[in-house]
């Protein structure tokens, strides 16, 4: 081969070993900034978790959730297909398998408030146990409840074809799902992990609702982005609630927020109310039964039962097309 075909590899060569200690130099540089990294850790601002103390894990806890899913819903999210004569057995290997998975995070959330205040930690394999077993227990009223928010999803949205397509598709049945476990176990007093749950709902949906509300049977959310539900919110039965709306707090003082933190400071809800999209409910007002919440409504005040909120009509102004 003549020596001029030679030259295009021996650049290419020549280009490599340029590329690959101009790459190393880079390399080089990224330790001094990991030391710098360590550095800001010294400081009151940094926040990090890098100590034995235990701590739940994200991915455990939707594999919980979506576990639970298939026993509360059978059938819908399963990877193989039940029926009558593998359905106890399934069941009892899939309950069996959530006890496990649940105990284990619930262990690591009391040993994570046990370090946390310095305390001991002697029942506390013990109290996940129990505290695992009595959430199994719960689970027929769980479906019992549930199956009251699904036929709401189907009584309140005409759109809804069937309730497969609510349990299969709609983010504020999953998302109340997720809130009605996430709920059992912040009533167990197991620390850190319901708000992992609740929040993990919240990412999927947009619809963000704290474990401690209380909420009353066939409870539907329509579209649901946006929605806010606050800790000490109380709602009642039938109650449908649409995109955007807030059950939430005033705003205080910084000084004032650990005096409120233990009081009630969201709505009450009552019976068969509608609340329209974007509607603001703030602080602690009752809300009274079969009332008709507006959309885009901001209410701090109580509103006596059997009552509409609504804007009045807003102006149009129209420009151009030959419209003044």
């Amino acid at each position: 081969m003549p020596a001029e075909l030679e030259k295009p590899d021996q650049c290419l060569l020549a280009d490599e070993t340029s590329l690959n200690e101009s790459t190393l130099n880079y390399y080089r540089q990224i330790p001094l900034a990991v030391h710098k990294l360590l550095a800001t850790c010294r400081k009151d601002s940094c926040f990090d978790h890098v100590n034995a103390t235990p701590i739940p894990s994200l991915e455990s806890v939707s594999e919980i959730l979506h576990q639970a899913r298939r026993i509360l819903f059978p059938g819908y999210f399963s990877p193989t297909m039940l029926d009558s004569v593998n359905l106890e057995y399934r069941l009892g290997q899939a309950t069996t398998e959530l006890f496990e998975k649940l105990s284990r995070q619930v262990l690591l959330s009391i040993q994570h408030e046990c370090m946390r205040y310095n305390q001991p930690c002697s029942r506390c394999m013990q109290l996940s146990h129990e505290t695992g077993l009595r959430f199994i227990e719960t689970l027929p009223g769980l479906r019992e409840i549930l199956g009251t928010d699904t036929r709401a999803a189907m009584d309140g949205d005409p759109a809804a074809k069937s309730h497969d397509e609510a349990i299969f598709s709609y983010p504020g049945l999953f998302a109340i799902t997720v809130y009605r476990m996430a709920h059992v176990l912040h009533g167990l007093a197991v620390p850190l992990l319901p708000r992992i749950m609740t929040e993990y709902a919240h990412s999927m949906t947009g619809i963000d609702i704290h474990p401690g509300a209380k909420i009353g049977e066939s409870f539907f959310i329509d579209h649901g982005t946006g929605v806010v539900i606050g800790e000490t919110t109380e709602i009642g039965n039938r109650v449908r609630i649409y995109q955007g709306v807030t059950l939430g707090a005033l705003s205080l003082p910084r000084d004032e927020i650990d005096r409120f933190r233990n009081l009630k400071r969201h709505p009450t809800i009552e019976d068969d109310v509608i609340i329209y999209s974007n509607a603001s409910i703030l602080g602690n007002p009752v809300i009274g039964a079969r009332s008709i919440i507006g959309g885009n409504v901001w209410i701090t005040e109580d509103v006596p039962p059997d009552t509409k909120v609504l804007l009045k009509v807003p102006e149009l102004v129209y420009i151009g097309n030959n419209k003044p």
